[in-house]
């Protein structure tokens, strides 16, 4: 049987999940591990939007100490402590050097507070001190930062998971291997009442196209920024959502490039900025927060937020001198912010989120508001506090604090992977990528290239990806289109033209492998190259002159 599926034909749930971002997954997975008979539907991929366009930070909130909210501090410190443990071939430490800067909005003084106060919150935490840097330092370590001007700085010590797409993958796998269903690409059409509540959801079955109805006595609707438009199927409703726009840009390695992340303040407007060392040699320059009020359905990064974000980067970076051009791509979602009206300042909404129950004719309709990687898996315990009431079934302890992750190996991460790589036939670069992307799972992959010489093949130059990977990505992760397999399987998109060329090379081993017709693979082809252009990407800027 396959790792994960994505189809079925359930005719009944104790819970329906309407949204397979983050959220949906995390509480997807808690209610799996309770025993529950619990089905995730999306009208997309698994973590296809707004979840694949974060800054990819497992962070400690230390900004939200300064508008003291010290429980969700507490909280982030906790989360990101158990991410490490249970998941440590895909969250890794992330020191990030905050400059103080003599017009920053916060004095040094103030921010090396922050960071002393950050540590005596982190008892116990696994990663090093926070620690200030002086001239001396910074000249060593941050040259490039050092060449602007800067004195002095903090370095905090955080966490991030640079392939959120996998991530997200292997928290279904946990969730499908305890018995949840997962449909993917399965749009929900309407909400089912029956005795005066809400008991379930028709949706439109991927494979016949039929409508079908799916009964629960609870349905989570857990949408992001499509929350309201999953209420619209019910009526008239309170707005919920107040969606933020976030931009970043994807750049190859600069002049003055740092090998660690830079925290600092926009000369524009003092709004909070990174430089991000990424995947692959690249970096993320990011992210923009504006309220948004268009459709939210393909969101593409302007030229506004383009030269916003690298006027910032120059300034802190004097020596980067970076232009439009060296954008290889770049990506731009909403984030599922609760509504506020007449909003003049985005980052003055809380990050916090909220579930809320409906009443009325709506009984047994949960919806949940906000949320974000970081606390993930917090959130999915307290949906199923709500859900376990509603169901009247006795409370179970969370697992998933302690449970590693499927391809979380059983030791230390760098022994895992030299063990792997020496043990491979595969070219080392081909090797070692596939011990960072899968961890544990890279065995199951490297076994479909042993069977079968012909998916050893690198289809991929720039990343070392090989056939295997594309069909593993079909036939036990439940990767249905093109996107599916290149952008939230292989993560091959990754790359420096989002897998445009790579993209008929896996059409064709697809075809070859898998069942698909010359047809579908044509179709699928046209299908990616007009998906990603909400990726503005340099190949098809070029092109298109």
């Amino acid at each position: 049987m396959p790792t994960l599926r994505t189809y079925a034909e359930p005719s009944a749930a104790d819970v329906v999940v309407i949204g397979a971002g983050i959220n949906g997954l995390a509480i997807t997975r808690e209610a799996a591990r309770r025993g529950l008979n619990v089905v995730m539907i999306d009208q997309d991929d698994l973590a296809a939007r707004t979840s694949a366009i974060s800054s990819r930070l497992i962070h400690g909130g230390l900004k939200y100490l300064e508008r003291f909210e010290i429980p969700l501090v507490f909280e982030s410190i906790r989360e990101r402590n158990i991410l490490l443990r249970t998941a440590p071939h895909l969250v890794h430490p992330y020191p990030m050097l905050i400059p103080f800067t003599k017009d920053g909005s916060r004095p040094g003084w103030l921010l090396s507070c922050g960071l002393i106060f950050h540590d005596v919150l982190s008892v116990g935490k696994k990663l090093p001190f926070n620690r200030i840097v002086f001239s001396r330092g910074l000249k060593r370590d941050f040259p490039g930062i050092a060449a602007g001007g800067v004195k002095w700085g903090g370095l905090f010590q955080d966490a991030h998971v640079p392939v959120t797409e996998r991530f997200a993958v292997e928290i279904a796998i946990d969730a499908a291997r305890n018995g949840a269903t997962i449909l993917t690409h399965t749009p929900v059409l309407s909400l089912i009442h029956e005795g005066g509540r809400v008991a379930g959801v028709v949706y439109r079955d991927r494979e016949s196209g039929e409508q079908r109805s799916l009964r629960a006595p609870v349905v989570i609707n857990a949408a992001g920024p499509w929350v309201d438009s999953v209420l619209d199927l019910d009526g008239e409703h309170e707005r919920k959502i107040g969606p933020t726009k976030g931009s970043h840009l994807v750049v190859d390695a600069f002049p003055t490039a740092p090998d660690k992340c830079i925290f600092f303040e926009s000369p524009d407007d003092n709004r909070p900025m990174f430089v991000l060392p990424w995947h692959n040699g690249k970096y993320m320059l990011g992210t923009t927060d504006l309220p948004y009020a268009e459709s939210i359905d393909e969101i593409i990064a302007d030229g506004d937020e383009t030269d916003y974000l690298l006027r910032a980067v120059n300034t802190i970076l004097p020596g980067a001198k970076l232009t439009s051009d060296d954008v290889l791509w770049s990506y731009s979602g909403v984030r599922p912010l609760p509504y506020v009206a007449d909003l003049s300042d985005p980052s003055s909404v809380t990050r916090d989120s909220e579930i809320v129950a409906h009443d009325g004719d709506a009984r047994g309709l949960f919806t949940l508001i906000g949320g974000k990687y970081t606390t993930h898996r917090a959130l999915g315990v307290q949906a199923l506090k709500v859900i376990e009431k509603a169901l009247g079934v006795p409370h179970r302890r969370s697992q998933t604090d302690r449970l590693p992750f499927p391809g979380a190996p059983a030791v230390d991460v760098d022994e895992f992977r030299a063990r792997f790589v020496a043990a491979s036939t595969l070219p080392q670069r081909t090797a070692e990528r596939l011990a960072a992307v899968y961890g544990e799972l890279a065995w199951e992959v490297a076994a479909f290239a042993a069977e079968d010489p012909s998916l050893a093949e690198i289809i991929d130059d720039e990343t070392g990806a090989i056939a295997a990977e594309l069909v593993y990505a079909v036939r036990e992760e439940g990767a249905v289109t093109l996107e599916d397999v290149l952008l939230r399987r292989t993560t091959i998109a990754l790359n420096s033209d989002v897998g445009l060329t790579v993209a008929p090379r896996a059409a064709a081993v697809l075809t070859q492998h898998v069942g698909w017709t010359q047809e579908l693979a044509d179709e699928e082809l046209a299908r990616y190259r007009h998906a990603v252009r909400r990726f503005a990407p340099r190949a098809l800027r070029v092109e298109q002159g």
